[in-house]
Order: C-alpha cells, then structure tokens, then sequence
C-alpha cells in the first residue's frame, strides 16, 4: 500500500530535507577550512600536531552538542597561541599543561553556572564590528603567501608576531623576493576567481554545489595535473595539508595523551588554570557576540550555556590531549557564509574530522594550502568590506575611532590586546562624554513658583558627579531646585552624600531651597517637598487673573512638548478631598480629543471644567460659572473652541443646506444649541458652498469656532451680571481661545471682558 504524506506536510518535510542537506555541505567546508587551522595552531603552540585535531573534533561534537547557538564553531583558538606555548614551557611539560586546562575547564563551567556570561553584553558595538573587520584583515594578510605557495608560516598562526622571528608584514614581503611556487599560485588564484565569480555570476550562485566544495576537489585535481609536469610545477608535501598517519589501528592510542595528576597541589598548575580560563572566555564571548552580528537570522545565542558548553569542552581537552577550546571567527563566518542554519554543521564537521583523519588521511595530504589559503582569504573580503567601513565612518567618530583602534591593535598585536585597546577608546568616550553631558533639567513654573526639576537618571555614579556638581553649584540665589530620584535605581554613596551636604548646608547657606523626591531617606536625605503641590486658598487669593492665564499657557506648553508635571495624585486626592480652591473655569466642548485637564495639564482642584457640545453659554452653564467665581473664586473664565468641531461642522452645514431640524438624526434637543452656533456664521462664507473644496470647507468651520468661542465669552460677560460685576472690578478676567487638534496648541483671544488683564 502506498502511503502519500498530506499536502501540508510535504513542502515542510522538503524544507526540512533541503536545510539539512545545507548544513551538512556547510560542515563540510568547515571541516576543510579546520583542518590545517588545527594542524597549524599545535604546531605554533609548540604542542603535538594531534592536539589541535582532537580539539578540533571534541570542539565541533561535544560543545557543538551542548552549546545553544546555531552558527558558532569552536575549536583550537588561535589567540591563544602564545599563551599555551609560554605555560607549556613554564609548568615543563605538556601533561601538566592538560592538568591546567581540565581545571581551567571546571572554573570555565562555574562561570557559566554563575552567569558570568553577561559580560558579554557590556562589549561596545563599534569593538565587536572592529573585531570582525579585524578577522577578515588577517585572513587577508596571513593567507596571500599561501595563496602563493609560501608555507614557511603555520596555517592558523594568526598573531602579527611569530614564532620564527618574522612578521605579518615581513612574510608578505619575502614574496617580493622570489619566495613562491608557481603550481600554488596557479591553483590558489584560480580557486580565487572563482570563488568571487561565484558571488557574482547568478547561474553559478543558484547551484546546490557549494563553491568552497568545489575549489578543494578541483585543487585536489590540479595537484595531480601538475605533479606531471615537472618539479617547477610539483606541489610538494610543505604546500599540502600535513595530517599525522598512524599506519596501524594501535597506533591511534599513541595519539593522545594524559594530565600529569601528580603535580595537582603546584601552585603553579592553578595560576595557568586561571589565565587559560580567563583568557578563552574573554574570546569565546567576544566571538559569539562577533558570530550573532553575522547571523543572517540574527539569532542571539545565550552565553552563560556557551561558557558550560566550552567549559565541558576544555574538561575533555584536558584529560585526553587536546587543546583549549575557545568559539572562533574563521571557522563559524565560513560556516554561516556556506549557508548554515543550525548547528548541525558544526557537529558534523567535528565527525568528518576524526573520521577522515582516521580513515583517509593520505587522502586529505592530497588537499594544496593554496585552495583552503583562497576559501579563507574570500571570507576575509566578506568580514572587512569597504561598505563596512563606511558605514562605521558615517556613525561618527565616537563610532569609528573604537573600531579603527580595534582593528589596527588585533592586527598589529593579538586578539585580546586589540580589543582592550577598541574597550580602552569606547571607555575614554564614555567618561568625555559623561563629564560634558548635563544633567535633564526642566523649568517648571508650578502654582505660584518657577522649579529647576532635576531628574537623576537610573545608575547615578561617579560618572554623574561632574555634571551633578556643575547644576547645584549654578543655583542663583533665590532659586528652587527639585532633585529628583524616583527613576533612580543606584545612587553611589559619594553622590548621595553630596547631595545631602547640598540640601542641609551648601542650599540654604546660598539662599537656594531645594526639593527631594524620590530618596527613599537613602544615606539620610529625607523627601520634602517645598512648593505648592495643589490649590489652596491662600494662593488662590494671591494669584492674579493674569497670573493664572499665564500658568494655563505654560501648562499647554509643556502638553504639546511632551513634558507634564509629575503629579503625585493620591496625595493631592487626599489633601483636596474636604475643600476645593479652583484658580479658573473652563467652558469647552465635549469632544473627547480636547480634555482640558490634560490639555492645560492641571492637577485636581485646580480648575473647573463644564463641558457642552459647541461650548455654548445657556441659563445652567452660567449658573455653573457664576459659582466657580463667585462662592468658589476662580479667577478666570476660559471658553475653549477647537478646530474640527463636530458641533460646529453640523451647525454649519445645516444653514449651508437650510436645514432646520436635527431630528432626521435622532437629536432633537441639539436644535437649540445648533442655532446657537449658527449666530456665528457669517452668511456670505456660506457663498457657493456646494462648490468649495473639503479644505476651504473646513477652513469655514475652523473660523466658525473660533468666532463661537468669543460669541459665548461675550454672552458670558452681558447676561451674567454678577460676572459682569467681577470682571469689570477686575476681579475676575473672561477670556476665549481655540484649541488645535493638529498640534495641540491653543490660540488666545479676548473682548473687553479682560480688564482684569489689563491690571
């Protein structure tokens, strides 16, 4: 019987068949691109040419296996080349060297427990980006005498430094000096070309054969070519892969070897634990925050499991001679350039290592330096690309400099020491910037009284000082500062105890009143408050109608700039809950996009407000007004139209239709404030208004409300005989304006009614 899969299920089933088929390419090329990087970083590690296979395998399995990212490989880590080097030649041999690092492996797997891992996150973007430009620069560099046929340097030695006395810059030197082989340069430059014409010619991207794949098996093929045509042409043994062959199965015993557990109380053995487990997960954090940036996907792998993946690693390393392992660049930006998506690439690589070196070593003796040197050097051009460095250039030198410094000091020194100089720049920004940034301040000018508000931010610490210092000691006489530390997490003590001198001693001494807020009493600074915080009678009487005015101006100023006062509402409900001292009234529309409280950003008790569809002035509404002023002594009388008026827009419609009723709506009873509105049409707007465009309609309307708006203000001050009375004592002001919806700005304008703002 045959069994058909649903329709559904077949395109993921073939997905899921053509992403492994990808991985397990991409694992392929990585396994060839590792190989010699293995061979070459024992080799200048001064350590036997097996270790850096072995760790290359249990690398790509058993921290493949546990680590939680997709894209990154780890293996033998080139930067710490020096380092293993010195400690095998300090602890005397390379067993107790193993010991060191199985105990380097156990602190590493503490540090994952203890979630050390975050420090990844305290890397500066433009470090990280330099890191990796910095990569694809000494691939460049380190693999053009490959590429050429000059193998005297190890493949993975990639410190400017090395260990024969030469230079990143004196070796590509001796290639002016004849120092090449012309079979190698035909096969690496022609692996070159191809591998860039791959990137570029759409046929050739569009096969499923991986280009890399290609260059070795046609490497392979042109070695054999030309080992026919004579010694010129004949690619010896120092330009191939050079894997170690055990010519018999117990054989492969003699490749590895044990710690020295005799010297495990030495000192010694836990100072090199320390550096070699210090040093590798500085580099496996800063390669796989390097890796993520890479990823297409841009998936973030979690460092704290990548430190127990690469601690369990360099266990393992350790007991059976590999090694440290550490996530590395080379290996995972080829593997994510072959096109992986999970990290079966990298365990599989791992398997093809100590597979094919057990199995076909004679084989992978066969593969020229000079293809892997063109794989690697294509990758090299992908990593520190001129868009790269534009784009670093255009975010500014604060951006730039960090990552120049980066690139240049990996280049010109190691890994470890360039990215300490690229953190040393970011950190001398940082304080730079930190001692010229100031401190956010607002002016409020709250009841009565204008306030320097002084917000901390939330890690308040050394870095803060200068700044913090500067505003306090800029306090004139007579000012009032707020310090505010609600939305402060951290003060550093130093900070708290300056700020407490300056409250109790340095303020008053100056005639400056200071505020707090937010304290907590931290390092004994109490929150007080010295301004008013609601309406009282006493200010009430105090203010002036002009006063008031301008305080609701101020108010709509600081709605439309996003900056309303920060109220505390619970203690202003409590305090105003068995009296009210209003300062206004505000007559305005019902409309639900112009809340006067929020547009003048008052505080409860503060203001009255009555609300009427148009805003309009009937007999209740001035019974309303009349004991706002007269029993509860608000001051102002503000009637606020708005532009967009629903009200309005019906108003005018209606007498540009001649309709007379709203019944035909079901709102019968808005007929009366309908003509209301309507003794502010000018009747020769209404002209031709079938004609007119939706804009100069609403132009129409907007002018309407406006003239409503004072229309309602005058019949306030004519119908209203005790407002009349108030406001030609000047006790009271009546006052029109127009609220925009667009901007949420508000237009004042007023009639004889403001005598009192004439005072």
């Amino acid at each position: 019987m045959q069994v058909r899969l649903p329709r559904y299920l077949a395109p993921s089933l073939q997905s899921s068949f053509q992403w492994l088929f990808r991985d397990l390419l991409s694992g392929v090329i990585v396994f060839l691109v590792a190989l010699p990087l293995c061979l070459g970083i024992a080799l200048a590690s001064g350590a036997p040419l097996m270790s850096g296979l072995i760790s290359g395998v249990i690398g790509g399995i058993v921290v493949g296996l546990i680590s939680g990212s997709r894209t990154s490989v780890s293996g033998p880590a080139a930067g710490l080349t020096a380092i293993v080097a010195a400690q095998i030649v300090s602890l005397g041999s390379f067993e107790t060297f193993l010991l060191a690092l199985t105990i380097a492996g156990v602190i590493q797997i503490g540090l994952g427990l203890a979630r050390a891992g975050g420090l990844a996150a305290y890397f500066p973007s433009s470090v990280i980006q330099g890191l990796l430009a910095a990569i694809g620069a000494i691939l460049i560099l380190k693999q053009v005498p490959h590429l050429l046929g000059h193998d005297t340097d190890p493949e993975g030695e990639m410190t400017f430094s090395q260990p024969d006395q030469e230079n990143t810059f004196s070796e590509i030197a001796r290639l002016f000096f004849g120092e090449v082989h012309q079979g190698a340069i035909l096969i690496g430059i022609s692996a070159l070309v191809l591998l860039f014409a791959w990137d570029r010619i759409h046929v050739l991207k569009k096969t499923k054969i991986p280009a890399p794949l290609l260059v070795v098996l046609l490497g392979i093929v042109a070695k054999l070519f030309l080992d026919t045509m004579g010694s010129a042409w004949k690619i010896e043994n120092t330009h191939l892969v050079q894997v170690p062959i055990a010519n018999e199965w117990n054989q492969v015993a003699n490749f590895f070897r044990f710690p020295d557990t005799s010297r495990l109380l030495e000192p010694a053995v836990y100072i090199a634990a320390i550096t070699i487990c210090l040093v590798a997960t500085l580099e496996t954090l800063l390669n796989l925050e390097a890796v993520d940036n890479l990823d297409p996907e841009q998936r973030v792998s979690p460092p704290n499991r990548e430190l127990v993946a690469q601690g369990c690693g360099n266990i393992l390393c350790g007991l059976v001679g590999g090694l440290p392992v550490t996530s590395v660049i080379v290996r995972s930006s080829v593997n994510i350039h072959a096109g992986s998506r999970t990290k079966r690439s990298t365990i599989f690589h791992g398997i093809l290592l100590a597979l094919c070196v057990l199995l076909i070593p004679q084989g992978l003796n066969q593969i020229p330096l000079a293809s892997l040197a063109a794989i690697l050097l294509h990758t090299g051009t992908k990593l520190i690309s001129p868009a790269l460095i534009r784009r670093m250039w255009r975010d500014g030198y604060y951006q730039f400099l960090p990552f120049i410094v980066t690139l240049i000091g990996i280049v010109m020194t190691d890994l470890i020491l360039g990215v300490g100089l690229g953190l040393g720049v970011s950190i001398a920004f940082i304080l730079a910037s930190s001692i010229r940034r100031s401190v956010p301040q607002v002016l409020e000018k709250r009841l009565g009284e204008d306030i320097q508000h002084i917000l901390l931010p939330s890690q308040v610490n050394f870095l803060n000082r200068a700044a913090l210092q500067r505003v306090l000691d800029g306090a004139h006489p007579g000012s009032h500062l707020l310090l505010d530390a609600t939305k402060a997490n951290v003060i550093d003590p130093d900070i708290l105890a300056m700020i407490r001198e300056f409250q109790q001693i340095t303020g008053p001494v100056r005639g400056v009143k200071v505020s707090t807020k937010g304290f907590e009493s931290r390092m004994g600074i109490e929150d007080k408050i010295h301004y008013q915080e609601y309406s009282t009678r006493e200010l009430q009487q105090r203010l002036t109608p002009h006063e008031i005015l301008d305080l609701m101006r101020v108010g709509n100023q600081r709605f439309r700039d996003g900056e309303r006062l920060q109220r505390d509402f619970s203690f202003q409900r409590d305090v105003v809950a068995t009296a009210q001292f209003p300062l206004a009234v505000i007559l305005g529309c019902i409309d639900s996009r112009a809340p006067a409280e929020l547009v003048f950003d008052v505080g409860l008790g503060e203001v009255f407000s009555v609300r009427i569809a148009g805003n309009v002035v009937r007999e209740k509404v001035l019974g309303s007004l009349e004991y706002a002023c007269a029993v509860a002594g608000a001051k102002l009388i503000l009637v606020m139209g708005h532009t967009g008026c629903g009200a309005v827009q019906s108003a005018v419609q209606m007498a540009a239709t001649h309709t007379t009723s709203c019944g035909d709506i079901g709102c019968v009873h808005l007929d009366l404030i309908v003509a209301e509105i309507q003794r502010s049409i000018a009747p020769k707007s209404l002209h031709d208004w079938s004609e007119r465009s939706p804009v100069e309609r609403q132009q129409i309307i907007d002018d309407v409300a406006r003239r409503n708006a004072i229309h309602s203000a005058e019949i306030i001050y004519q119908e209203s005989e005790t407002l009349r009375r108030l406001a030609d004592e000047g006790q009271i002001a009546i006052v029109s304006g127009l609220y925009h919806l667009e901007d949420g700005s508000l237009e004042f304008f007023g009639q004889t009614s403001m005598k009192a703002l004439e005072k």
